[in-house]
């Protein structure tokens, strides 16, 4: 026999507290009641109520104002919680503030017990449904997740194990690596496999805005605090209350911001820009970066004491040309995954020649680059169901590296030297052709060239 689900039954009329109390467990709902403010929310922080009856006018000041506050707060504390309002203060205008703040529900005294039950049993179902739906989304992240950690390496299965090791606590995790290693993977492995699995995964990248938005993004802001606050904005560090916040590209953070994130890191508490009170979160740390941060620190451009600050474990994710193993398996993987870009809805499989190509080419985009590979010859193979050399876009410009140095050029070794440093700008300047011209020293027409000469567009 399933348990009594439990419902919390606040309201400062103990009369009403024992008649529509008894209707409820008669009902085979578990009940317990507060009768004040400060009692509900005793009750409700030391156990999890799927559901609330809420009376807006409780002691001790007794104003619907105040009730109101209070129902945005329960709804902060425990946002998968259902709370029906059932008050006497039945004015249209407090039930369309109270459903707007978040409640399931308004019900106005006297209330009609049938049409209460219904309304609870709707409520709870709707709880049912949200939590399977997350379970089931946590369960289809979490083997996602370890379908894609696919390799059998000594360095990537160390990687891997150290990371699953250090899950279960709350150390922060500093990933490294060069771009597209799968550092982003690794961390959401981290997280699911912790026990803050439930909670948000909250991935940002500190390259990718500049620091006024970057500040703004992380640790929010109140209205009016700079021209287009609108509204006030959480920001994600509160986001990934409870869960984990995952920096990607740490080291692209400015000195001054790096100041504010190890304040937010050491003490949990962080100030939205334009705000005049702190914030507490409760986030877990997983930080990424391709850059040497020991180099940095010599440089001064990163802060000593936010490197140990987020250098509780480090992991590095090894290159994909140290993974030669691994490349077979994850290219079937890839190739799995891309299946419904042939024309029969099935996968490519690779020949002998092509499994050679692959194990002859240096990926300096790592696992970003093969799959971008397998997607592109998925398409491009036709009819063929096995993929051959030519079906690579790499084998036009850079000949597979033969197991003897004798049947390569010396041409053909600066060309690949070449495509190799053109992408790896790339990643750096995340695309921007402009930036990328910039810094390989070339006009943006004759980045175009190239590009266009190695298949890069």
């Amino acid at each position: 026999m399933a348990p009594a689900q439990p419902l919390l039954l606040v309201d400062d009329d103990a009369a009403f507290r024992k008649v529509y109390g008894s209707l409820l467990r008669d009902a085979g709902y578990e009940v317990v009641e507060a009768g004040d403010r400060p009692s509900a929310r005793a009750a409700f922080d030391a156990r999890d109520f799927p559901l609330v009856l809420l009376d807006l006018m409780l002691p001790p000041d007794g104003s619907v104002s105040a009730g109101l506050e209070g129902l945005a707060a329960l709804l902060e504390a425990r946002p998968g919680a259902k709370v029906i309002v059932v008050s006497g203060a039945g004015d249209t205008r407090h039930s369309l503030e109270a459903i707007r703040l978040g409640a399931h529900d308004f019900l106005t005294k006297p209330v009609d017990p049938d049409v209460l039950l219904v309304v609870v049993q709707r409520a709870l179902a709707r709880v049912t449904l949200e939590r399977r739906v997350e379970t089931l989304r946590t369960s289809l992240e979490r083997a996602s997740a370890d379908a894609a950690m696919v390799g059998q390496s000594a360095a990537f299965l160390a990687a891997v194990s150290l990371a699953e090791r250090v899950a279960a606590s709350d150390l922060p995790v500093l990933v490294t690596g060069e771009n597209g290693t799968g550092k982003e993977l690794l961390a959401r492995t981290v997280h699911l496999k912790s026990r803050r699995h439930a909670g948000p995964f909250i991935p940002v990248n500190c390259g990718a805005l500049p620091e006024t938005l970057l500040e703004s993004a992380l640790f929010g802001h109140v209205k009016g605090s700079f021209t287009g606050a609108t509204k006030d904005h959480r920001g994600l560090f509160a986001e990934a209350d409870g869960g984990t916040l995952f920096l990607d590209e740490l080291g692209d953070m400015t000195p001054s911001l790096q100041v504010k994130v190890l304040r937010a890191l050491e003490t949990g508490d962080l100030l939205p820009v334009g705000a005049d009170r702190p914030v507490h979160v409760d986030v877990r740390l997983v930080t990424a970066t391709h850059r040497d941060l020991g180099r940095m620190l010599q440089e001064g451009t990163f802060r000593e004491d936010l490197y140990w600050r987020v250098k509780g474990v480090e992991v590095r994710l090894p290159p994909l040309r140290e993974r030669a193993s691994d490349l077979p398996l994850l290219a079937k993987h890839f190739l799995n995954q891309c299946a419904h870009l042939c024309p029969d809805g099935r996968a490519r499989l690779l020949s002998d020649a092509a499994a050679e190509a692959l194990a002859a080419h240096g990926w300096p985009g790592n696992l970003r680059e093969l799959r971008h590979e397998m997607q592109r010859a998925s398409v491009l193979a036709g009819e063929r169901r096995e993929l051959q050399p030519e079906d690579l876009s790499f084998t036009g410009s850079e000949r597979p590296r033969a197991s003897t140095s004798g049947g390569t050029t010396l041409a053909a070794k600066v060309e690949a030297l070449e495509r190799r440093e053109i992408e790896s700008a790339l990643e750096r300047c995340h695309n921007n052709r402009t930036h990328t011209a910039e810094a390989l020293g070339l006009s943006r027409q004759g980045l175009l060239k190239k590009l266009e000469r190695y298949g890069l567009t």
